[in-house]
C-alpha cells in the first residue's frame, strides 16, 4: 500500500534508506547496492526526490553524494513514516523500516554493552573527528572485530574506529579533550545514545 501511496517501490526504498540514516551520505552505486534496484530506476527516483527537495546532493572528489534534507518542510512526518521511529536514544532493531541498514545496528548488541555509537568520517563526509565509527561502552574485543569485519565487507570500505569506556569519555568531555570536542562538533549519525552524552 505504501508503494502505491508514494509512487514506486524504488522511491519507498530510497526514502527508507535516507530517513533511517540522517547525516549519512551515499553515492549512486552504493545506493543501488544497498536497496537492490536497477541503477536507471535509482537515478530517476533520486532526480525526483532532488526536485522536490527531500534530498540534497553534493559533489566530493568527483563523486556525487546524496543525503536527506533535514530542512525539508515535511522532514518530521516523513521521518516518522520512513525512519522506523528511530531516535538517537533508541537503537535500531531488525524490524525497523530499513531492512538494508538494520543488521549493522542490531549486531551492536553482540559487541557488548554500548552506551554510545556514532557514525561519522567516511559515512558523513566529515573528517573532524578522524574516525568513522565511535563506540562508548564495555565491549568484547573478539565480537567487536567480527562486527567491524562484517561492516567493512558490507560497506566495501576500511573502517577507522575508536572505543572508550563510559567513564573515560565522560571525563574527556568534562575536561573538553580535543577528541571529545571533535566528536561533539562532527557531522554524525547517532545510532545509540543511552545517556544523552551528545546533548548540547
Amino acid at each position: 500500500m505504501i508503494e502505491q501511496l508514494f509512487g514506486s517501490k524504488t522511491r519507498v526504498k530510497l526514502l527508507q534508506l535516507f530517513y533511517s540514516n540522517p547525516n549519512r551520505s551515499f553515492y549512486v552505486r552504493e545506493i543501488t547496492r544497498k536497496i537492490d534496484e536497477q541503477i536507471n530506476s535509482v537515478r530517476r527516483e533520486l532526480s525526483n526526490l532532488l526536485s522536490i527537495g527531500i534530498i540534497t546532493s553534493e559533489n566530493t572528489n568527483n563523486r556525487l553524494y546524496y543525503e536527506v534534507n533535514q530542512k525539508f518542510e515535511f522532514y518530521d512526518p516523513l521521518q516518522a513514516i520512513f525512519g522506523g521511529g528511530v531516535t538517537k536514544t533508541t537503537p535500531k532493531t531488525a524490524d525497523s523500516a530499513s531492512a538494508e541498514e538494520a543488521p549493522d545496528h542490531s549486531n551492536l548488541k553482540t559487541v557488548g554493552h554500548i552506551d554510545l555509537a556514532v557514525y561519522t568520517g567516511q559515512f558523513t563526509r566529515d573528517e573532524t573527528a578522524g574516525v568513522d565509527l565511535f563506540l562508548v561502552g564495555e565491549v568484547n574485543p573478539t565480537a567487536l572485530q567480527k562486527f567491524i569485519d562484517e561492516l567493512e565487507t558490507k560497506e566495501n570500505k576500511s573502517i577507522r574506529y575508536t572505543v572508550m569506556s563510559l567513564p573515560d569519555f565522560q571525563y574527556r568531555q568534562q575536561i573538553r579533550d580535543r577528541f571529545a570536542v571533535a566528536i561533539g562538533q562532527a557531522k554524525k549519525q547517532v545510532i545509540v545514545d543511552v545517556h544523552n552524552l551528545l546533548e548540547d
